[in-house]
């Protein structure tokens, strides 16, 4: 047989091999190294064996994929050790993830974090006992009576609820087995020394919270022990950068478990940065030729199912209430609403294109284990807007929507982004509009735009909205995975499924195309970005408070009153500590509190009508004019400086 490695070399044996065997004939380095074969396109462990030509690759823990089965061994190496520890624990599932891995694990008695390092000390004696991992399978019935034989409900469903004709496939590690369809390191010793418990979490079986909340266990593994220690610092910068705690200290936000979880509540001051947002997107987009509306957030269930969100997004919408005998739901997005606004009157090629835009409460149900903060809610206020174009049209207003992203992101000093075109998966029925040729057309003609514009960009498969393909700007913040912030969707769809037109040249009735857009995405989000960029501590012209005045003691308080009406008449935003703290006290607080300038004024100030400015950056700058200073931070609020 003939083995074609990726670099184009051939080998041939005269019997079959195993891949791990072949990985030795290259090199005892690689078979050393080597986490799992790819073989003909599919991966595979390496004790799989080929008895024919093939085409084989191998990944070793630098890859994502190698490190992916290393982590996912790793998980087995844990449940092992948690059996070792509590023998009447039964396991439900562990997955390798993105940045590691965890075993939902159903407890007789609560697991303290106490325990965690009893955990670990056992999985070290595993990984030192150098167990191999073997894979069988079984049909479907003896697979079920393996699970009800060892007592494990959470494997017997799992089971169930594949098909009767199917093979099942297991692994087993000296006394443990899992049922899993791999693929695995060859034992556990290559699973190393770069691995740590992180953390434990309440996790509900299968995701639903209607089924019992099992134990999660955290963990993850690397291939080096300084890849471990640099993802730990990584996570210790993200601790210090997470916005819901910032926005907790700096008093921007707040969650209440009486109002409901998934539904933050910003704080005057967090309102103030909202609002600031709301009002440059606003002024952008009016400076573009958009309309902007307000729409109510709630909708008749039957314009869901006209517009498609009740097929294929149901699952992500709040419950429908019934009101009146009409059936109602609350909105997880406004198109709709848009769709209707702009059939509500005729329209020629001559006023077109059509932009509307509104900033809009949505409400979408999200399980409890996706929440986070402001970055990822149950209600979010879109930056929305939809554009009815003429198909003509579609290559400029994209190329304007691009161009206004961009521009956006260099206002706010955003860098660090990917453009990733985001397409259908075509198997997928259920969750997209079933219109092949609709697809087709759309795709391409997306494609077209994102070439003419000289776009680098990378293609995702089952990323796309249910009715048409996108263009997702993705940023990579300061710590942590990526994630979408602006987008920008080209839909032929759904101006179909609500009869809009438009009367052509020729006369003749028209389907416009419309292109959705959210330049901020929603405001929630994007300020949890800039409050983990810049730490809290906003450039002046987006800080909730921009000057803070700081009179040395109550004698000089009347001074300080009248500095604080002269920077509030100028426009500044400004706060006047009445306190009467020790003036390092109210300096250290200000500091604290992230505001970019603090004001101290004594006698010498009011006497020369002056200020002792202290930035929060660079510290004390001396005594300025009070004119001089004003006019200083006005300048840098208008040239948006960062």
């Amino acid at each position: 047989m003939k083995i074609t490695l990726k670099d184009g070399s051939v080998r041939e044996y005269d019997h079959p091999m195993r891949a791990i065997d072949i990985a030795a004939d290259i090199s005892e380095g690689l078979a050393r190294m080597a986490c799992l074969a790819e073989i003909n396109g599919e991966k595979k462990d390496l004790r799989t064996e080929i008895a024919e030509d093939a085409k084989l690759n191998f990944f070793t823990a630098k890859d994502p994929e190698g490190l992916s089965a290393l982590r996912h061994t790793a998980a087995h190496v844990m449940a092992q050790a948690v059996l070792r520890l509590h023998p009447d624990a039964k396991l439900a599932i562990g997955p390798s993830i993105a940045d590691g891995f965890y075993y939902d694990i159903d407890f007789k008695e609560p697991l303290l974090a106490e325990e965690l390092p009893k955990i670990e000390e056992e999985m070290k004696k595993i990984i030192k006992e150098d167990i191999p991992l073997e894979r069988y399978t079984l049909p479907r019935e003896e697979a079920l009576a393996w699970a009800h034989s060892v007592e494990e409900p959470y494997k017997v469903e799992l089971i169930t609820d594949l098909p009767k004709d199917a093979t099942i496939s297991f692994y087993k590690q000296g006394d443990f087995t899992d049922l899993c369809a791999g693929p695995h390191l060859m034992s556990t010793k290559g699973v190393g020394k770069a691995f740590k418990i992180m953390s434990l979490a309440g996790a509900y079986w299968r995701g639903s919270e209607k089924n019992k909340m099992l134990t999660r266990i955290y963990a993850t593994a690397f291939n080096k022990k300084e890849e471990l220690e640099e993802y730990i610092r990584l996570l210790e910068e993200a601790k210090k950068r997470d916005h819901r705690k910032l926005g907790k200290e700096l008093q921007l936000f707040m969650s209440d478990e009486l109002v409901g979880k998934g539904m933050p509540m910003f704080l005057p001051k967090g309102y103030t940065v909202w609002r600031i947002l709301e009002n440059y997107i606003r002024d952008k987009e009016l400076a573009q030729g958009y309309q902007h509306v307000l729409t109510p957030c709630v909708g008749t269930v039957d314009l869901y199912k006209t517009s498609g969100h009740w097929d294929h997004y149901k699952d992500n919408m709040f419950p429908a209430m019934e009101v009146d005998d009409e059936v109602y739901v609350l909105r997880p997005m406004n198109c709709p609403h848009h769709m209707r606004i702009y059939a509500s009157q005729p329209h020629s090629y001559r006023n077109l294109p059509v932009r509307i835009g509104e900033i809009a409460h949505d409400f979408r149900y999200e399980a409890s284990g996706n929440l986070k903060g402001i970055e990822r809610g149950r209600h979010f206020c879109q930056n929305d807007a939809h554009l009815f174009v003429t198909p003509d049209q579609i290559k400029a207003e994209f190329s304007k929507v691009v161009d206004l992203i961009f521009d956006t992101y260099k206002d706010f000093g955003i860098t660090n982004y990917r453009c990733v075109l985001s397409l259908r998966d075509p198997a997928d029925k259920e969750k997209y509009h079933d219109d092949d040729q609709m697809w087709n057309t759309a795709e391409n003609a997306l494609r077209e735009v994102l070439n003419d514009l000289g776009l680098d960009y990378t293609e995702e498969i089952g990323e796309a909205a249910f009715y048409g393909p996108k263009l997702d700007v993705n940023v990579k913040p300061a710590v942590g995975a990526e994630y979408t912030l602006s987008t920008c969707q080209l839909d032929f769809c759904l101006p179909q499924k609500f009869h809009l037109t438009y009367i052509d040249k020729d006369n003749g009735e028209q389907t416009p195309v419309v292109i959705h857009r959210a330049i901020l995405g929603s405001l929630d989000r994007f300020m949890a970005y800039l409050i983990e960029e810049t730490m809290g501590a906003f450039p002046t012209w987006l800080a909730p408070v921009q000057v803070k005045v700081l009179p040395i003691s109550e004698k000089y308080l009347d001074y300080g009153r009248k500095v604080t009406e002269h920077l509030a008449a100028a426009g500044l935003r400004v706060e006047l500590d009445e306190r009467g703290e020790k003036i390092g006290y109210k300096i250290r607080e200000a500091q604290s509190m992230k505001i970019p300038y603090m004001l101290i004024v004594g006698q010498k100030e009011e006497e020369d009508g002056t200020v002792s400015v202290r930035s929060r950056s660079e510290g004390d700058l001396g005594s300025k004019l009070l004119a001089d200073f004003t006019e200083a931070v006005l300048q840098e609020v208008a040239n948006r400086s960062r």
